[in-house]
Parts: C-alpha cells; sequence; structure tokens
C-alpha cells in the first residue's frame, strides 16, 4: 500500500552522444560491437523464470555480412506460447497489486542502466542486428528508449492523479485497472525502442505482456531483456517467444484471457490480425485492446518560396538515412518545376559524397545495408521496372549488390505520372520517387498529395511563404498524423512529437504520450456516499 503522494522525476530527453572521433564512447562501442561481431551468442525463450532452449535454432547475421554468424536463437513451439501466456496470468495478480511507484522504479532504473551500463551494448547490437549506423543506433536504442522509459512513468503518474470532481458528501475516485487478461506485443525490426516500448508500456501500466520481436531484431531484443531483468522487472511480467508468427499468434488469439495487441509492422498483417481478433470476439472475456502503428508512403512537398538547399537536405536525410526503413521516411516527393533542377543537383552531390553501402563499423558510411534479402529483392525489382518503364528514370543510384551484404545504393526515380507505382506503394527502402508540378499548379498539388497514397503517417512541406504553409496545413490535415514544417519528416522525439497516423497507418494512438498508455488501462470509477439516504421519498413528493 502506497504511504504518501509522490512526484516521479521530471522526464527529460537524453542527450545524444557525438561518437566523434577520439571520443570515448566512440572507443567503448567500437569495442563492443567487436566483442558480439566475433562472439556467439545463444538466445532462449523468456518464460516466467525459465530460460528455454529448444534445440530448434535460426543463425543471425549481420545485413551488413549475411555469410557470418554471431549467433542463434531458438523457436518455440506451440506449447512454449501456451505455457508463456499462463506464466503471464500467474504473474498478473501479484504484478497487478505492486503499487505503481514501485513498477515506477523498474523502468527509471532500465533508463538509467540504458544511459550508463548498457549503452554501448543496446547500440552495438543494433549496429549488428539491424546494420544502423552509430549516430542511428544511438538516437534509436539508447536515446529513444530512455526517453519512452521516463517519460511513460512521469505520463503514468499524470494518469493516476487525474481525478473527477465530488459533491458535497461524495467522494469520487477512480483507480486505472491493468486490462483483465494479458497484452500480445508484436514488434518490428526496424527500432529497437520501439521493441523495448511495447511490452514496456503495457507492464508499466500493471499488465502482463506476451513478447513476439521481429526474427530480424532477435540480438538486440536479448539486451533489453537482459536490462529489465537486472533493472528488477518479475519473472513472468514481460513473457518472451520467437518463431513461427502465424502459429505463436494464432494460439496467442485463441485464449480467452487475450486482452489487447500493441502491434508495429505491416499494414496488411495488422488488417489480418484485427479480423483474426473480430472472428473470435465471442472466446474473450473482454473486448481486447487494439492498437497499432502500421506502414507509411511518406511526403515533402516543396512550395516554389522554398530554399534549395533545405529541400535537398530534407530528401536526403528523411530518404536515406537507416536505408530509408523508417515508417515515417520520405518516399514521395513534390517539387516545383523552377527549383526541381537546382534541387536534384544538390540531392546528386549529397549522394555523390556518400561512401559506397557498407558496414556500420566503419564510421564514416551514411548508409549501410537493407534488412534482409527478402527486402534487398524486392527493392531491386522496383528499381529495375523504373529503369525500364516510359514514364519513369532512374537519375541518382539504382545499382545495388547482395553478394555480401544486402546492399542497395541511394536512388531516385523521376516519374511524370504522379500515380507512378513507387509514388504509392511503401518500398521501406532507399529509394525515393520525384514528381515535377508547375508552380502554378500548387493548390491542385495539394490535392493530390492528399488523395494519392492510403496511408498517413508523416508528410513535410517546405515553404517560406506562411500562407502557403498555412494552405498546405490545412489542405493536408488528414494524410498525416504527425506533420513537418521545413523539415524532414522523420526524426520524432518522445515527450516533444508524439508519434502515429491514421488512414492505413494505425489506429493513431500516439506512442510516446499519454493517450497510448491510457489504452493499457481500464478505469473503475468508486463512488463513496458518506451519509447514505434511509428515506427513498425525494422533495418533489411533498
Amino acid at each position: 500500500m502506497s504511504k504518501g503522494f509522490f512526484q516521479v522525476p521530471t522526464a527529460i530527453n537524453e542527450p545524444i552522444k557525438s561518437y566523434a572521433p577520439g571520443s570515448s564512447e566512440r572507443e567503448e562501442v567500437l569495442e563492443q560491437y567487436r566483442a558480439y561481431f566475433n562472439g556467439n551468442v545463444d538466445v532462449p525463450l523468456y518464460i516466467g523464470k525459465e530460460e528455454i532452449k529448444t534445440g530448434n535454432t535460426k543463425p543471425m547475421s549481420p545485413p551488413h555480412d549475411h555469410k557470418h554468424i554471431v549467433g542463434q536463437y531458438h523457436v518455440a513451439e506451440k506449447k512454449h506460447v501456451t505455457q508463456a501466456i499462463e506464466n503471464g496470468l500467474a504473474s498478473r495478480s501479484a504484478w497487478a497489486d505492486l503499487t505503481w511507484e514501485q513498477r515506477a522504479a523498474i523502468f527509471l532504473k532500465a533508463a538509467e542502466l540504458i544511459a550508463g551500463p548498457y549503452r554501448a551494448k543496446i547500440n552495438a547490437a543494433t549496429m549488428i542486428a539491424q546494420s544502423k549506423t552509430i549516430h542511428q543506433a544511438e538516437i534509436d536504442a539508447a536515446c529513444e528508449l530512455i526517453d519512452f522509459l521516463r517519460f511513460n512513468v512521469e505520463y503514468m503518474s499524470q494518469i493516476y492523479e487525474e481525478q473527477p470532481d465530488s459533491a458535497e458528501g461524495i467522494w469520487n475516485r477512480v483507480e486505472y485497472r491493468p486490462l483483465e487478461g494479458f497484452v500480445y506485443a508484436i514488434t518490428p525490426f526496424n527500432f529497437t525502442a520501439i521493441a523495448g516500448n511495447l511490452p514496456a508500456s503495457a507492464a508499466m501500466m500493471g499488465n502482463v505482456v506476451v513478447w513476439k520481436p521481429s526474427d530480424s531484431q532477435v540480438f538486440s531484443a536479448k539486451v533489453i531483456v537482459d536490462i529489465f531483468k537486472e533493472a528488477g522487472l518479475p519473472d513472468g511480467v514481460i513473457n518472451v517467444v520467437y518463431g513461427d508468427p502465424v502459429m505463436i499468434t494464432e494460439t496467442v488469439l485463441d485464449s480467452p484471457d487475450f486482452a489487447g495487441i500493441h502491434f508495429t509492422g505491416s499494414t496488411h498483417v495488422f488488417k489480418e490480425l484485427w479480423k483474426q481478433i473480430g472472428t473470435n470476439i465471442h472466446k474473450y472475456k473482454t473486448y481486447p485492446r487494439i492498437v497499432g502503428e502500421t506502414g507509411g508512403k511518406d511526403f515533402i512537398i516543396a512550395h516554389p518560396s522554398a530554399k534549395p538547399q533545405q529541400v535537398a537536405t530534407a530528401i536526403v536525410r528523411g530518404g536515406f538515412e537507416f536505408q530509408g526503413q523508417k515508417c515515417s521516411a520520405a518516399s514521395r516527393v513534390y517539387l516545383p518545376k523552377s527549383l526541381s533542377e537546382e534541387i536534384l543537383e544538390s540531392v546528386k552531390k549529397d549522394v555523390a559524397s556518400f561512401n559506397k553501402p557498407g558496414s556500420p563499423e566503419d564510421m564514416s558510411n551514411f548508409v549501410t545495408a537493407v534488412i534482409h534479402e527478402g527486402s534487398f529483392d524486392k527493392l531491386a525489382k522496383y528499381i529495375d521496372q523504373a529503369k525500364n518503364d516510359d514514364n519513369a528514370e532512374v537519375i541518382i543510384g539504382g545499382n545495388y549488390d547482395k553478394s555480401k551484404g544486402y546492399f542497395i545504393e541511394p536512388t531516385v526515380i523521376l516519374t511524370t505520372d504522379p500515380k507512378y507505382t513507387t509514388m504509392e506503394t511503401e518500398l521501406f527502402g532507399p529509394v525515393v520517387t520525384v514528381y515535377v508540378y508547375e508552380d502554378e499548379d500548387w493548390s491542385k498539388t495539394l490535392k493530390l498529395v492528399d488523395e494519392t497514397s492510403e496511408y498517413a503517417l508523416t508528410g513535410a512541406v517546405l515553404s517560406t511563404d506562411r500562407y502557403a504553409i498555412d494552405e498546405a496545413t490545412k489542405a493536408l490535415q488528414n494524410c498525416a498524423g504527425n506533420f513537418y514544417i521545413n523539415d524532414k519528416p522523420t526524426g520524432a522525439v518522445v515527450g516533444q512529437q508524439p508519434f502515429g497516423g491514421a488512414r492505413a497507418s494505425g489506429t493513431n494512438d500516439k506512442a510516446g504520450s499519454a493517450q497510448n498508455l491510457l489504452r493499457w488501462v481500464s478505469p473503475r470509477l468508486i463512488k463513496e456516499t458518506f451519509v447514505t439516504p434511509t428515506d427513498y421519498r425525494y422533495p418533489f413528493l411533498g
């Protein structure tokens, strides 16, 4: 039982380290990278207090050196998924009854562990598993995950503090109960921070979780588990399984105790999950919470008043950082004819200044590899198609090679068709498609931007004309949950830009905000009357 109204430490964004040549953090992360790269880690299932090694393993290899093996992970059978559910449910009562400040302390400690002794470990693991440069690993695996943990604790305290008014003789109070059952977290390969936040945010609010990380992110997911364990997270609160996503999901969604899903991944998969939950709805003890952030076909539109070099930088950073494998990455660009040549020439010069795609261990590399062969093959197919189509041409890049790593050269396609396939289809790679519009068609082009994609995640407008900015902000209000003015459409910061989109991009429950945490509680109103009536008659009866 709590014995006070506690104020949590004020959340602040974790400072980003530079990793400049000669810096101590650079040497530390490179040393850890080499230790992991030359080691062999054996990743078990984490179910209750057990670390289960099934013997059925799959190898883990860096995308930038796919023939090199850094370890293996054990694949779950159906019985293990059932065991994970049972362990979670067995742990639920004690975890839900633990006072909130004790839960908060665990995740605040996890944040401090990442900021300190685990920083090089989680960054190096992310560099290897997801082929991120050190800068991309630092802003994701270290800083963003720290921010999620710290800010979510602050948001949790604000939620608990929010209480209804009470009339004379009555005390109204609300308790924010965890969901009745367990939460299923499905996390993607591209952000270690998302992988940690999706199970942690639900658990922070008192829920127990079955977590299935992406097969392509198991290495850094293992570091997250290590951190949570050292922070004191009790056994059974977050149970981790890997393997066949269809089998795992069917087993989870077949349980009457399934209470919610926290998902980041593809739009198609999320829609199928929603359909499956609907089909099973009569099985469940409660209506499951469905929270998902899915795809994006994110845009940049430049007004004729925009500054060309600013637009070029937004394209290069927004489209090619982390090989375009962000759901927020810029992938369709609309340029005014009067500025298009100058902008594209600047983009060409910037891309020419990159090293060839290579290992993140070489910190002079701006781009590395895409995540796996399936992604590589898909991207190569679209690039080849653009080379052959009459209404498109590859004007920058267009080369690829998978002999050592899954390397796709940063590529810009110029099309005369605003509905060309790569203007509409999410590619999830370092491929940007550009459409040039007539300057006088600015307003028409805004309408085109709004109507082209099924997604509505992020977008950006660049302009020095405030009337044009206002027009774009209004015209594009429904096609981007995160809208950027005079900036690239990526890089949302926890506590500053809550992240999420609508349409086919998800439920827009805004990760990194109190809105998201509220999805993982079921409020109970308690009304206590101090002097209870003893006569049914009201004054109007005379």
